[in-house]
């Protein structure tokens, strides 16, 4: 079993740091990812993928770091006809503040599908919060900390709920270390609340759960091209 920590996830810390990939449109192929777990990440100008296949044969279907690596057609091939694509996500990252504990662990949302997601793709995952709603924080893509958040009346009429929670949750990651996060754009409500507390954009990523035949099953060549996950 090898312990050393992913590639990627030194990648995640170097941006949150500022000191990105360099932008000459290229794409970086790196291993897969634990759990199962693909990936597509685009910084500004490059583009990281992590997957089972083989790099000449991914690099043939011809990603870039201009938005190529996140282009449909190409993300379903990455994942098979019957692998699962997730969604496009922004991805951010904050520095913990530390601080008194103001939230406290909740066992009453564990059937919670943001939890269920959660404990599908991540690991060492706990789930706080309050009245206001919850945060779960775990071990991430490629072993990032990483955190994300539900409220329990999203359309209520209170305002800042939702920074406030976050605020709250900074205070359990130790002063000064970076925390990430993966926001749909389209949640701009969610996004905007992320902004406000501090969060700074680093790039886009897409988690993928592939599903290719082995080579042999399916027969032609086209079962030999998805062999090898």
């Amino acid at each position: 079993m090898n312990d050393d920590p992913h590639p990627l996830l030194a990648l995640f810390l170097h941006a949150a740091e500022s000191r990105f990939p360099p932008a000459d449109g290229r794409v970086t192929v790196l291993p897969p990812l634990s759990r199962g777990l693909e990936c597509s990440v685009a910084f500004t100008g490059h583009a990281v993928l992590a997957t089972a296949l083989p790099a000449r044969e991914v690099l043939a279907h011809g990603p870039d770091g201009y938005g190529g690596s996140l282009a449909p057609d190409f993300l379903r091939h990455l994942a098979g006809r019957e692998g699962d694509v997730g969604s496009t996500d922004v991805v951010l990252v904050a520095r913990g503040t530390s601080g008194s504990a103001r939230l406290f662990e909740r066992s009453d949302v564990d059937h919670h599908p943001r939890v269920r997601y959660a404990r599908e793709v991540r690991e060492n995952v706990r789930v706080l919060g309050d009245a206001r709603g919850f945060v779960t924080m775990a071990d991430g893509l490629a072993g990032r900390r990483e955190i994300s958040i539900e409220l329990e009346h999203p359309d209520g009429a209170g305002t800042g709920r939702g920074r406030a929670l976050l605020r709250d949750a900074l205070t359990l990651v130790p002063a000064g270390e970076p925390v990430f996060a993966a926001v749909a754009p389209g949640n701009a409500r969610s996004l905007r609340a992320f902004l406000a507390t501090g969060f700074t954009p680093l790039g886009s990523e897409v988690v993928i759960r592939p599903r290719r035949p082995r080579l042999g099953e399916g027969g032609g060549p086209e079962a030999a091209a998805y062999a090898g996950s």
